[in-house]
């Protein structure tokens, strides 16, 4: 019976779909499988203090370090005149520690001779007033001035350190983030409008430019700003600031890679829900994902996992945590510390979603700069804070369970589309202050989670087949193209959900001649009549049971006798009494079902509840009490379960047949597990 109970429940997981390669730690197989690092400035401090530290980070199991990702200065002290000397010998002494090293492209913070000598490369803000020399990220990211800089400095390093074996990857720059409107990045952004349209006629009639005479004669006449514009020109200016940093990693990737040990990873370290710009875009070029895991105060755990699950889909494997916090940070207006466990609760929910090494910005605090306050492992003086014993036992734990969790990666019947464009179009014009894209998303995301126990965020490109259920919260923007990818997808027996907004524009964010969803509308056999900005909410009822909606309403029709209504508003404003709120569709072996109102959390819950019952998705844990979150990771011929208990108090799981310990020296099996507050278990089966 219990090899019977074990094969079903590993089925229920891998069944679904080939095994995808996940991003072990390193390629290299002299190094762990899991990594904890910390972020490492050898150069703000005395090198006879270096060993101190590494014997320190040694003793708490830290066995990654960041180094030089601000370091530029030390680096090339002036222009052509290197010292790596220093460099050299940091990452030697880490080794020795046993600490491999991902070595940082220092672009992010220029030096100030850079600066002075050549303003030009300085960043330019909407209003027009140039960066100063001071901070970090004041370089214009369209400027072939600094590009050139940023390659030297890069291609030096690479010349390097591209076949030390003790650098296992290059993070490039850091934290990508503001654009440039100085008169370079006007002309590029200029040029790049050319060639995509062709000539100006056509980019005024896809602009609809003769509303409010925007005629354009030529494309130089063109203004470059990121809102209060004509949207077909945001949505533009969008894509033209994702494809530079697209070219602004390229840049730095011709420098390394010609130099590099095939086995050392390029990747750069990303920013959550961040959107100034296309992250699957940006992604097209490096080869791994990795990002910044920071909460401030308050730990959302499904917040925080559904993040981990958007850097997973950026390029559909497993991914790094560059950097999280020590605790707390300094940047909110108040910077409490996350309660004790809960640094531990983070590091393992990050290896629960699928990354491979999680690190701690930063190791030690700075003397001085603009940082003092923030978190670290250890003080100014270098002995140790209290969350150093915390990240020591995590580091513990990572050595004893990095070998089951090798070859191994969270795998998922359900997919939540995650589409810039729509949350970049929504955002230019949200008709209601509160409609924030991303809290749609996690409003779906937060039942499907705790429902299906897993849940996939991808773009809404990427391929589907895999995938029993498919939901788009908010695609506000569909192509004709994707819409012929979505319908192929439910006539092969997919399950697809479209959320409030969807289908209203097309590519060039003009609104589509069909009402909404657009191109979807025949096959959906319904279509959107009117939408309606909500300052109350209205009720909401039908074979689901009742509830309200709040922020957004669509008044729906069917067109189609086999089109079936799922939810109908009640009596509210008087346009929307009695009309169709969520309607559905059996299309081909699949089915479409249209959400057309942002319903209360209960009632969304018993829709997507009915949805994956539909899909015939099964959780891989039934009955796990509140707050308690299961993640699976397969592969290699193993299912490991991570458990985390986000509650602050105890909690009891009941397991479908026994599991082994990783986390127990015994290796103890075990029917069922009792985690206290924040507690983890680590179990395989």
């Amino acid at each position: 019976m219990k090899s019977m109970l074990s094969a079903l429940l590993f089925s229920a997981a891998t069944a679904i779909l080939p095994i995808t390669l996940s991003a072990q730690a390193t390629s290299y197989p002299d190094k762990p499988p899991l990594l904890l690092g910390a972020a490492w400035y050898p150069e703000q401090w005395p090198e006879s203090r270096w060993d101190a530290d590494l014997s320190l980070m040694e003793a708490a199991h830290i066995n990654l370090v960041r180094v030089g990702e601000f370091a530029w200065s030390t680096m090339e002290p002036a222009e052509n005149q290197y010292n790596f000397a220093w460099l050299d010998r940091a990452i030697a002494l880490a080794a020795k520690h046993h600490i491999c090293v991902v070595l940082g492209t220092p672009t992010a913070a220029p030096p100030a001779w850079l600066t002075a000598k050549y303003p030009d490369t300085l960043r330019v803000d909407e209003n027009g007033v140039r960066d100063e020399h001071g901070n970090r990220q004041q370089f214009s990211f369209a400027s072939t001035r600094y590009r050139q800089f940023a390659h030297d400095i890069a291609e030096k390093m690479a010349e390097r350190y591209g076949h030390n074996p003790n650098v296992v990857g290059w993070q490039l720059d850091n934290e990508y983030a503001a654009p440039s409107f100085d008169p370079e990045a006007k002309a590029q952004f200029h040029a790049w409008l050319k060639k995509k349209y062709g000539t100006i006629e056509n980019l005024n009639q896809h602009w609809t430019t003769a509303y409010w005479s925007q005629t354009y004669d030529n494309f130089d006449e063109i203004p470059v700003r990121q809102e209060g514009e004509n949207p077909g020109l945001l949505l533009d200016w969008k894509h033209f600031v994702s494809d530079t940093w697209k070219s602004y990693s390229e840049n730095q990737i011709s420098a390394i890679r010609p130099h590099a040990d095939k086995r050392q990873f390029i990747t750069t370290n990303t920013m959550g829900w961040f959107d100034g710009f296309d992250e699957y875009v940006v992604h097209s070029v490096l080869d791994i994902a990795a990002w910044d895991d920071y909460v401030g105060s308050q730990y959302d755990y499904i917040d925080n996992g559904a993040r981990h699950d958007l850097a997973r889909g950026f390029k559909n494997k497993n991914f790094w945590v560059m950097e999280t916090q020590p605790a707390f940070v300094n940047w909110r207006p108040v910077n409490a510390a996350i309660d004790r466990g809960q640094v531990r609760d983070m590091a393992w929910q990050a290896i629960g979603h699928g990354a491979e090494a999680v690190e701690y910005w930063q190791w030690r605090s700075a003397l001085n700069g603009q940082e003092q306050y923030h978190g670290t492992l250890v003080g100014a003086d270098g002995t140790p804070v209290p969350v150093y014993d915390e990240v020591k036992q995590v580091g513990e734990e990572f050595e004893k369970v990095g070998q089951a969790l090798a070859g191994t990666a969270p795998q998922s019947a359900v997919a939540l589309i995650n589409d810039y464009d729509s949350r970049w179009a929504i955002n230019f014009q949200r008709h209601n202050r509160n409609f924030d894209p991303v809290a749609e998303m996690l409003a779906f995301y937060t039942p499907l989670r705790n429902q299906a126990q897993a849940v996939d965020v991808i773009s809404v490109r990427a391929p589907l087949d895999k995938y029993k259920l498919v939901v788009a919260p908010g695609l506000n923007v569909l192509p004709q193209d994707v819409a012929a990818h979505l319908l192929a997808y439910v006539k092969q027996g997919g399950n697809l959900v479209l959320g409030p907004r969807s289908g209203m524009k097309d590519e060039y964010n003009a609104l589509h001649i069909e009402r909404q969803p657009g191109p979807l509308v025949d096959a959906l056999g319904g279509r959107v009549e009117q939408f309606y900005a909500l300052d109350n909410a209205v009720p909401v009822n039908g074979e689901l049971g009742s509830g309200t909606a709040s922020l957004w309403a669509e008044q729906l029709s069917t067109k189609s006798p086999d089109t079936h209504v799922l939810l109908s508003y009640g009596p509210s404003n008087g346009w929307l009494d009695n009309q169709p709120a969520v309607i559905t569709r059996k299309v081909g072996k699949g089915s479409i079902t249209y959400v057309g109102a942002w319903l209360d959390a209960a009632l969304l819950a018993k829709l997507t509840s009915s949805l994956l019952e539909q899909s015939g998705v099964r959780p891989v844990l039934q009955n796990v009490p509140e707050g308690v979150e299961v993640c699976q990771r397969t592969g290699a011929g193993k299912s490991v379960l991570v458990l985390i208990n986000h509650n602050q108090t105890a909690a009891h799981v009941d397991l479908p047949q026994a599991m082994t310990d990783l986390l127990d020296s015994s290796h103890v099996r075990r029917t069922s597990v009792d985690l206290p507050k924040y507690g983890v278990a680590v179990l395989e089966m």
